[in-house]
């Protein structure tokens, strides 16, 4: 084959051009996840006594399902007025965790004691049990399988029917891991996690679990208006009919609807 100048120098080019492409998808995959903030579209009422752990919207209606011993419940509540619509007191030896509906049926795990529970989700009676390796956090759900976390950097897809884990992620912001993943949501092919005792919200690929990005809520409740430390973000829920994005906390007096945004000053975040 004769040497052809012409023909090396593409090849060189062609060359470096895909090495570039590769280093710039190898940065992109390793670098930090670009920060929102966010806009209060909305204020809604949220009970001060609710220790909020899983938190959903569905149809209309807020579920919710609130920790502590001894004071766990799962709640149904109308959110232009916060009145509850139906309760359901978890047994005092639980510390209930996060929720999610599936089917007709609504789904809740506890905190350390390896049980969770299927409710009827329109009557909440209890239909059975079920058992699970590991503490539970968060819970939520794609069309075919649930999401859950356990406040490490990992989370879990499993079986809806045997809660059996299928497969799992780790959730890294580039390079670095990110631990105490808290509540769940799935939006958008996204799943959004809260960060226990941060103010920010975790958007991830349900593929890889890089983050995507991050909302920073810093400031949407001020300190003085939480009952205590332990009053932390923690409760995501979306109304896919309407777009509607809303997120809440322990003991907080309020649930936010808010826009996800370019960040903006101070004073214009809260109407």
């Amino acid at each position: 084959m004769t040497d052809d100048p012409l023909r090396r120098r593409i090849i060189s080019g062609m060359a470096r051009l895909l090495l570039i492409v590769g280093l710039a998808q190898a940065s992109a995959a390793w670098a930090a996840a670009p920060v929102l903030g966010y806009k209060v579209v909305a204020k809604l009422p949220h009970s001060t006594e609710s220790y909020t752990e899983g938190f959903f919207y569905l149809n209309g209606l807020f579920y919710e399902g609130t920790g502590l011993e001894g004071h766990s419940a799962v709640l149904v509540t109308e959110p232009e007025t916060g009145k509850v619509l139906q309760r359901l007191e978890i047994p005092a030896q639980y510390f209930g965790e996060g929720i999610i509906d599936w089917g007709p049926n609504l789904l809740e795990w506890t905190w350390q004691s390896h049980i969770g529970f299927v409710y009827d989700r329109f009557s909440l009676r209890k239909l059975r049990e079920f058992s699970y390796t590991g503490e539970g956090w968060g819970m939520t759900r794609t069309a075919t399988q649930l999401i859950t976390s356990d406040g490490t950097d990992t989370l879990r897809f499993r079986d809806p029917e045997t809660f059996r884990e299928v497969r799992h992620i780790v959730v890294k912001d580039g390079a670095q891991p990110v631990g105490q993943l808290n509540e769940l949501e799935f939006i958008k092919g996204e799943i959004y996690a809260n960060v226990w005792h941060s103010d920010r919200i975790a958007r991830i690929s349900p593929k890889d679990g890089h983050v995507i990005a991050w909302i920073d809520l810093t400031g949407i409740l001020p300190d003085n208006q939480k009952v205590n430390a332990e009053s932390v973000l923690n409760g995501i829920a979306y109304d896919a009919q309407h777009d509607r994005l809303f997120v809440t906390g322990k003991q907080w007096p309020l649930i936010f609807q808010i826009l996800a945004v370019a960040n903006v000053p101070k004073q214009s975040r809260n109407r």
